[in-house]
């Protein structure tokens, strides 16, 4: 992975780690909206607003335009896709570990099985 990239890795996982930005995203998903509708949206204050709005901004997730005392927000450029792939390998590894771990777990109840047989007779 290219040190920029991790960089932008950071900075995403960072505006999605909480619930406010999250849910921002979402709405603009649906729909462009002001910070101000943001803000109301979301029972905040439009400083608090901001503030979101601008950690998503340099994450490259939120792209604003003002015009004239509105400031308008809609989704930015950045796809997440590089990092969806990211956390899809790990997803694989950690479903490849489980998958070893459940024949384990199996193998064990086998051998627990074939064992109190064993005793009873």
């Amino acid at each position: 992975m290219v040190l920029y990239s991790r960089t932008r890795f950071d900075a995403a996982f960072a505006a999605l780690s909480d619930a406010t930005r999250r849910g921002v995203l979402e709405q603009l998903g649906r729909a462009d909206a002001s910070i101000t509708d943001l803000a109301d949206k979301f029972h905040m204050t439009l400083t608090g607003m901001k503030k979101h709005v601008g950690v998503l901004e340099q994450a490259g997730l939120v792209t604003t335009a003002k015009v004239g005392r509105v400031r308008t927000c809609r989704l930015g450029l950045h796809r997440l896709d590089e990092e969806a792939a990211w956390i899809e390998r790990y997803r694989q590894l950690w479903d490849a570990r489980f998958d070893e771990l459940d024949k384990v777990v199996e193998e064990l109840k086998r051998k627990e099985k074939v064992d109190g047989r064993k005793k009873r007779e």
